[in-house]
């Protein structure tokens, strides 16, 4: 059979945010400390602590939020721990992550100069586990209310004189599990008290995040947005891609084989169907979907590297993960209006990271690279696409998306070939325009399925140009090399 993407920009869909590309970083392992932050005083170069070619890597690709301080970290996060001078500053253990000390070196201060660094918006998830409600309007007021206040005086004498710009508040996380073991009955109604206490001061206006569901606990889902759904901008969904549901295999993120690859291929397609069931419920509630679905905890998890701390999460980053991350992207597009954020876990060193460090040593991962392929679909108007193709394993072969700006015109189609040992021709049929001109074509591929970058080798997987196709008046005739991500730019 031939092999087709059908495109049609006389039908677009739903904007893309750019908020679908965000990030996660805790207080997990190296995602922090020897991550983002090395610390004032050390020989890598570094802003006040904060690591400069990390932040330079991810401006590249346009970081348009950080997610900070956990994940589980949040919900044993005591603020005012990590404020004011460095020597005065409260240690407490890490439970979730290693049975460490966390030395709070980095804490409110640092988060938002990384972010003004960075130049994306702040996404704070608050204690609601272990915390008091007065907590966490004081750290609200302390981010973001400019004078007047106890907490906005104390802001100044620990040398912040304007307030920070506040974007997005998580009320908790994970409050089913490591965020309190709770029913969602019990949590939407904490959810409901604690969320009155987070102020929008003037100048302001700080979008509300409750804890939604874990993969398909759709109870938890029908019943917060039933009895919460009017207080809150969003609902989080996690979702990550395991061999097998239960942890009971982890796999290998380095050495690994065809089935390995297979099923992990298959359980991230699971996202789409997690999505649109969680959706449907949503619609009950919210018919208008002013709610937004934030899938912000998503992406691979393999067992830890060797002789890594197993809590670390320390995993390599393969083409096997490029492509699982295409598909990510590919899904949330399609599910662009419910879906207005996600974020990936985890920045830096933690599980499916953009970024490895060791010692001085940065590496940009196969991921890293699909979202500097992608980055050209933020805030852009989806555009449906269908497939009609051969399968791999019962899985269509090639997956794609794309998008129009509407300022320029300008149309962005990326699609991966799952298939990892097979090149793929297709044809990529655009309809309601008259002729195609490529504007640009670039590509991700490697020639093993385990390929990965190292400090010894870190170009081994990387971007290149991609010239293996051909215009005829509305269509591209091309080939897909095996487990290859492509992005093309046509006017």
């Amino acid at each position: 059979m031939i092999n087709k993407v059908k495109i049609d920009v006389s039908k677009p869909g739903g904007k893309i945010s750019k908020y679908i590309y965000g990030h996660f970083s805790e207080h997990l392992g190296r995602c922090i400390y020897d991550g983002l932050w090395v610390g004032r005083d050390s020989d890598i170069p570094n802003s006040n602590g904060i690591r400069r070619d990390i932040v330079e890597a991810l401006k590249k690709i346009r970081i348009p939020v950080l997610r900070w301080p956990g994940g589980c970290f949040a919900d044993e996060y005591h603020w005012k721990d990590g404020i004011g001078p460095g020597k005065d500053r409260i240690k407490r253990m890490n439970t979730h992550w290693g049975m460490i000390t966390e030395s709070n070196d980095f804490g409110t201060h640092e988060f938002f100069e990384l972010c003004e660094l960075l130049g994306c918006d702040a996404y704070v998830a608050g204690n609601l586990g272990s915390g008091t409600v007065l907590e966490m309007q004081d750290w609200v007021d302390y981010i973001s209310c400019a004078k007047g206040t106890a907490m906005s005086e104390e802001r100044k004498i620990n040398g912040r004189e304007e307030p920070w710009n506040l974007k997005f508040f998580g009320i908790g996380n994970e409050n089913w599990a490591c965020g309190g073991n709770m029913r969602p009955e019990y949590y939407a109604d904490l959810y409901r008290r604690y969320q009155t206490y987070v102020k929008s001061y003037p100048g302001t206006s700080v979008l509300k995040i409750a804890c939604g569901p874990n993969e398909d606990d759709y109870e938890w889902t029908d019943t917060v947005m039933k009895l919460a759904s009017r207080h809150m901008w969003g609902l989080s969904l996690h979702y990550y891609t395991l061999l097998n549901k239960n942890f009971s295999e982890m796999g290998d993120s380095e050495r690994f084989g065809e089935e390995e690859w297979y099923k992990i291929i298959k359980n991230t397609l699971i996202m789409d169907e997690y999505i649109k069931n969680h959706s449907k419920i949503m619609d009950k509630y919210d018919p208008e979907k002013k709610v937004a679905l934030v899938v912000d905890e998503w992406g691979t998890w393999y067992k830890a590297v060797e002789g890594t701390n197993k809590r670390f999460l320390h995993q390599q980053n393969t083409i096997r993960d490029a492509v699982s991350a295409s598909l990510h992207f590919n899904i949330f597009h399609q599910n662009c209006e419910r879906v207005r954020m996600a974020n990936l876990a985890q920045t830096v060193n933690v599980l499916q990271a953009v970024i490895l460090t060791y010692g001085k040593s940065m590496i940009k991962t196969p991921t890293y690279h699909v979202f500097d392929l992608y980055k050209e679909h933020q805030e852009n108007i989806s555009i449906k696409a269908e497939h009609e193709c051969s399968e791999y394993k019962g899985i269509p072969r090639i997956n794609a998306t794309a998008s129009m700006d509407e300022k320029s015109g300008s149309i962005w189609i990326s699609a991966c070939n799952v298939d990892p040992f097979e090149a793929v021709d297709a044809l990529i049929e655009i309809s309601g325009i008259d002729e195609v001109t490529v504007t640009s074509a670039r590509m991700l591929a490697a020639m093993e399925i385990t390929a990965c970058n190292t400090v010894e080798n870190p170009e081994n997987v990387k971007i290149r140009e991609f010239k293996e196709f051909n215009v005829k008046k509305n269509s591209i005739a091309l080939r897909f090399p095996p487990g290859s991500v492509i992005t093309i730019g046509i006017n």
